[in-house]
């Protein structure tokens, strides 16, 4: 039931302090609200400050050009100030000679033995073998030549730089070099072609060839043996029988 007061009007709470908010806890609210504020404004200043200060140091250090040093040097990580970019093609940043970029045939060590072709993956390199009647020569690790290249074709604009075919060359004449800048207007251009025989010689080559077969051809072939004799078969190859251990 509901209070009554004395005079009959129905009961009401007499209001304290604890029903609205002070002045007191408004003003500290709104110089903590402010606080935050300019906190966030002076952290901003400094971060900016910071960055600027780092920039500028590296405007005065980038007064000179940095020094490029090979990739072997000691000093490689060490010179770290100046000026980094270069007047490129003018200026070039030192290649390390293992680079394995444009390739390149020592056709004089060429054995052509199509190796290279069948492992590319790519299909970038071209061989047109014409065999020779006899030793043509030998490479410099001595290995002897018989096999002409009437083409040498590689197709820079196919590799994909894998090293495959100089992996299996026999006579190590294939070789990545480090010459990386080869680029060109016509992608045409990007064909290199090693060999140096001129139409006059490989088609001279191929009628020695055409007439050596055709001799062969033309040699009799040995006649069988007469009919009362019979061929003896072949001694087998004796082979000795390794037992394995603990047999």
């Amino acid at each position: 039931m509901t209070k009554e007061a004395p005079s009959g009007l129905p009961f009401q709470r007499p209001r304290t302090s604890q029903s609205f908010p002070s002045f007191n806890v408004f003003l500290f609210q709104s110089m903590e609200q402010q606080k935050g504020y300019w906190g966030n404004v002076l952290d901003a200043t400094r971060s900016l400050l910071g960055g600027l200060s780092l920039t500028f140091k590296h405007i005065l250090k980038a007064r000179k050009n940095a020094a490029h040093h090979s990739i072997k040097s000691a000093d490689y990580f060490v010179q770290q100030e100046g000026i980094a970019t270069i007047q490129y093609p003018h200026v070039s940043l030192p290649i390390p000679d293992t680079g394995r970029y444009k390739l390149h045939n020592e056709i004089d060590d060429c054995i052509v033995c199509d190796k290279c072709a069948k492992i590319c993956p790519v299909n970038c390199i071209t061989i047109e073998p014409i065999k020779a009647t006899e030793e043509i020569g030998r490479t410099s690790d001595g290995t002897p030549k018989r096999i002409y290249a009437a083409k040498f074709d590689i197709d820079m604009g196919k590799c994909c730089f894998c090293g495959l075919c100089t992996t299996v060359c026999p006579t190590e004449c294939l070789t990545m070099t480090k010459t990386y800048d080869f680029s060109v207007f016509d992608i045409r251009e990007h064909n290199y072609a090693f060999a140096e025989m001129s139409a006059e010689q490989i088609s001279e080559k191929k009628k020695l060839l055409e007439e050596q077969q055709k001799t062969k051809a033309a040699q009799p072939v040995a006649s069988p043996p007469a009919s009362g004799e019979t061929p003896k078969p072949a001694r087998p190859v004796f082979k000795p029988k390794i037992k394995p251990p603990g047999a």
